[in-house]
């Protein structure tokens, strides 16, 4: 069992990572704002296994691989870009019209947004060096199982990360409902999601094994 402080220690240093603007953040604000509150959260439940993904494969031993063969991070670096792009093509190509502009705002179905919220997350490599390289400072051989810490540090980032993302996709999803209103920006809101896909292709293009 993890002592309490180093669990309080983890929990602040989770909290800082996750009030930090990054990729899965923008993600669900975009997304939040072009087809408010349920499309947000269904997206941050993906995101959400997305991370226990990660979690699992580092509680395993996996993410090693990522060290062990370099080539394979630049795989999935790159099925992540083009996975990204994707769907900042099929963002720009659907057919907006302000007469439907109820249906547009929803056109995405729950499973989509899920699997988008779970494979942005998965095919982002740079999680899982993340993970291997966070956890074993907070973990110890004289603390039990290594996999019970592993989940325990696991289960308290997910927490934190799922309340602090709520908030936002709330919060942003409140704006939604204003633009909604407004004709102009059911012509940019296209533009706009694939924007933000492409930038985030564009930083996991970038992103470099450590």
């Amino acid at each position: 069992m993890i002592p309490i402080n180093d669990l309080l220690l983890f929990g602040f240093a989770a909290l800082i990572m996750v009030i930090s603007p990054g990729p899965n953040m923008i993600y669900l604000i975009s997304r939040s704002l072009s087809q408010g509150k349920k499309a947000g959260i269904i997206s941050l439940l993906g995101v959400m296994c997305g991370f226990l993904f990660h979690i699992l494969m580092v509680s395993f031993g996996l993410t090693a691989i990522f060290f062990a063969v370099p080539y394979i991070f630049v795989v999935v670096k790159f099925l992540g870009v083009g996975y990204l792009l994707y769907l900042a093509y099929n963002s720009v190509k659907s057919k907006n019209k302000i007469s439907d502009s109820d249906q547009n705002l929803k056109s995405d179905k729950p499973f989509k947004l899920f699997n988008i919220g779970l494979l942005t997350n998965v095919l982002n490599p740079k999680m899982a060096v993340f993970y291997l390289s966070f956890f074993p400072q907070f973990i110890k051989p004289e603390y039990g199982s290594i996999l019970s810490q592993s989940f325990q540090l696991g289960i308290i980032q997910i927490i934190i990360s799922f309340s602090i993302n709520f908030l936002i996709v709330i919060s942003a999803a409140r704006i939604a409902t204003w633009f909604s209103k407004k004709p102009i920006w059911l012509r940019i809101q296209k533009w706009f999601m694939a924007s933000v896909l492409t930038g985030l292709a564009v930083k996991m293009a970038l992103a470099k094994a450590k």
